[in-house]
């Protein structure tokens, strides 16, 4: 049985068979072998799901930082079916050149995951990738086409797209019962901005700051960015909007089939909480133009959601009914007949180890594996994944281009043949940031 072989009996058989990370019938096969970069939160809760779902050996684990990366380690020894503990590195480049992985897991902080993606890619690796796929447009260009060039496989971590009540909740869309859609709300009211002005600080000695920083501006260190805060803060990432409404807008463009918006405007900013380190706006609205529907998204990081049931979703507005839909269930709220509403699956009796796993989104979980499942069989066949790197550029690139409204205080119209804002080149320069020195960026040519 060679490697393709392998993978597509595998991905048949994970929903029915997967034990303790082995399908049944293959435990005779090779596994296949897997990396991760960017040993946190999310890298682990992505890796720990795969595990559960895929005969996979975990082979390296790479962080700048020597604690995380080494904690990873021991639960990776202890989760995974061989026991064998991975190896660690500090230096992603020197992992990739090892040659020796199948796949690669990306879930650095967003300004690190297009070098690392094209590295990977370049080092012939399949890839799940953490959303959003980049901090500029530029950037998520690259990154598509070192995919194409080296004819990589790779997915894209905005997993509403396998979560099972919204896979249910998209039919109704696709069959017709709400009618015509010209308007979707998309939304997150969580009070999720860092507060607080700690004082700078010289970093932890198991944290590489100079390298954490990479292609990001130098800024000095702060209790707050490292672990997970740094999304506080506009140097690593996008947002609130470049975090969260990706998600749904993401969502949105999937269950409606929809491509690229005709034009992107937005606004916002500090309009509360002017205490803060954080420098990501804590208010902004932005809309997305598909001709004759709109998807408006809203953040506040302060204040009462409208709906406490949904602070963070999407409602669709039809001529035949309203669905609202999130991570945690839908309702379908027809104009005639009666109302449906679905809630999160959780799957804690069949993977006991969910109940105990330290950070773990329990009610994402599901999700995530539905998504590990999805890449398996583009794997095996060569095909692109629900969440291909093409659709992960579109929803990213559309939530920067928010964004660059915002800042420039005006619409911006797309042409997405020549991937560019039309007739505003002060917009096109802000689609690629400036690196650190000596980082450079990868951004392809323009077209």
């Amino acid at each position: 049985m060679n490697r393709r072989e392998f993978l597509a009996a595998a991905a048949g058989g994970l929903a029915a068979s997967a034990l303790g990370g082995y399908v049944a019938g293959a435990q005779d096969h090779k596994p296949l072998r897997v990396g991760l970069i960017g040993c946190g939160w999310y890298g682990k809760s992505d890796l720990f799901r795969l595990v559960q779902v895929a005969p996979v050996e975990i082979v390296s684990l790479c962080d700048v930082d020597k604690k995380m990366v080494e904690d990873c380690a021991d639960m990776a020894a202890s989760r995974q079916a061989s026991k064998k503990r991975p190896r660690v590195y500090h230096d992603y480049r020197e992992m990739l050149k090892e040659k020796d992985l199948d796949m690669v897991e990306i879930a650095t902080p967003d300004h690190w995951h297009a070098l690392a993606m094209i590295a990977a890619a370049e080092a012939g690796c399949d890839m799940y990738v953490q959303k959003p796929i980049s901090v500029d447009i530029d950037e998520g260009k690259a990154m598509l086409a070192a995919a194409r060039k080296h004819g990589r496989v790779v997915q894209v971590g905005t997993q509403r797209r396998s979560t099972p009540h919204l896979v249910e909740a998209r039919k109704i869309i696709q069959d017709g019962s709400l009618g015509k859609i010209a308007f979707v709300e998309i939304y997150c009211y969580y009070h999720m901005r860092a507060t607080g002005h700690p004082p700078d600080t010289a970093p932890p000695p198991n944290l590489d700051y100079e390298f954490w920083t990479g292609p990001a501006p130098m800024r000095p260190f702060n209790r707050i960015k490292h672990p997970r805060g740094w999304r506080a803060f506009m140097e690593y990432g996008n947002g609130i909007i470049g975090d969260m409404a990706i998600h749904m807008y993401d969502m949105t463009r999937w269950m409606m089939d929809l491509g690229w918006p005709a034009s992107v405007s937005s606004n916002g900013g500090i309009y509360v909480d002017k205490e803060s380190i954080a420098n990501i706006s804590d208010t902004q609205s932005a809309t997305f133009n598909h001709g004759d529907l709109q998807i408006v998204w809203t953040h506040r990081t302060w204040g009462d959601a409208p709906d406490k049931r949904f602070p963070w979703g999407a409602t669709f507005y039809g001529d035949k009914g309203t669905l609202e839909a999130s991570v945690m269930g839908y309702t379908f709220k027809p104009n005639r007949g009666k109302e449906i509403h679905k809630d999160v699956t959780y799957e804690l009796d069949k993977y006991p180890e969910d109940r105990t796993e330290k950070d773990l989104e329990k009610n994402v979980a599901p999700a995530i594996r539905h998504h590990m499942q999805n890449l398996l069989e583009n794997i095996a066949s060569r095909g692109k994944p629900v969440a291909d790197i093409e659709q992960g550029y579109m929803s990213t690139s559309s939530c920067i281009l928010a964004n660059m409204s915002m800042a420039l205080g005006r619409e911006l119209r797309w042409d997405p043949q020549k991937q560019e804002v039309i007739g505003d080149e002060e917009a096109n320069k802000l689609m690629r940031r400036a690196y650190r020195e000596p980082w450079v960026h990868p951004a392809a040519e323009r077209v």
